[in-house]
């Protein structure tokens, strides 16, 4: 019997990366998952790969409207819902001269306000259900320090694990635990993404910038979507009940508390 079996749980972002990886993973342990992305052809593709445990939700975590209905169509399609993981997130970068307001709101009304507003709603819905359950947020190590050209990534994750901190104080009143798993540096297409930023603004090859992040990881590489597979789960778990708004690294040691 898997670590989650009988549970419920919506993945925001699951589309690809680190959530789909999550969800799947929850799959394997015996959860029914709601794939919650944007991209809802995406994340129809990715629950029809885990079969009939996997469901695909649209959600757009900038509209409210958008968060309410996805939230009430996992607790129809679900039966409720007793994990979340707000993984739904933005990149950018830029030297603080060239920072513009727009890419300033679009990574704050994802990362920052998505992360909340999906939050409360699965926490209204947890209170009423009467059952607990687990909240997993998705910080950074870039939530721990500022970076020359990452200001507000940065910023925006440092906001998600206080808001961790806040929320999980608040909610365990309700049985309703928040924590949070702070990656690294994590391969896959977001990351060839990030590259191709540095490479603009610091006028480097393409691929080096993930060559040198990779090499100075003191595990020996970069993290892989798997590699974070194991806090997910253990989150989400009854054996990490006594954990109360903590933010774990998994970053192959780049960042000690």
């Amino acid at each position: 019997m898997g670590r989650l079996q009988g549970k419920t749980a919506i993945v925001t972002g699951a589309a690809r990366g680190i959530g789909r990886a999550f969800a799947a993973r929850y799959v394997e342990e015996g959860a029914r998952v709601a794939i919650a992305d944007i991209n809802l052809q995406g994340a129809e593709m990715a629950a029809a790969e885990m079969g009939e445990s996997a469901v695909a939700i649209h959600l757009d975590v900038t509209d409210q409207g958008s968060i309410e209905k996805a939230i009430g169509e996992a607790e129809e399609r679900l039966g409720g819902v007793d994990i979340l993981v707000n993984n739904a997130a933005l990149f950018d970068l830029a030297p603080i001269v060239e920072i513009t307001r727009e890419s300033y709101d679009r990574l704050f009304s994802i990362n920052v306000a998505g992360t909340l507003f999906t939050m409360q709603a699965v926490a209204r819905s947890m209170i009423a259900r009467g059952k607990g359950g687990k909240i997993i947020n998705m910080a950074s190590q870039a939530g721990r320090r500022g970076e020359p050209l990452v200001a507000i990534y940065c910023a925006t994750k440092a906001a998600v694990i206080s808001l961790t901190q806040s929320a999980g104080l608040d909610l365990i009143k309700h049985g309703i635990n928040v924590n949070a798993i702070a990656p690294g540096v994590v391969d896959g297409e977001h990351w060839d993404g990030v590259d191709a930023l540095f490479a603009k603004h610091e006028n480097r090859p393409l691929g080096e910038k993930k060559r040198l992040v990779g090499e100075a990881v003191p595990y020996g590489r970069m993290g892989r979507p798997e590699d974070l597979t194991g806090m997910a789960v253990f989150l989400a778990s009854r054996e990490a009940d006594y954990i109360v708004a903590q933010t774990y690294n998994v970053d192959g040691g780049n960042w000690m508390n």
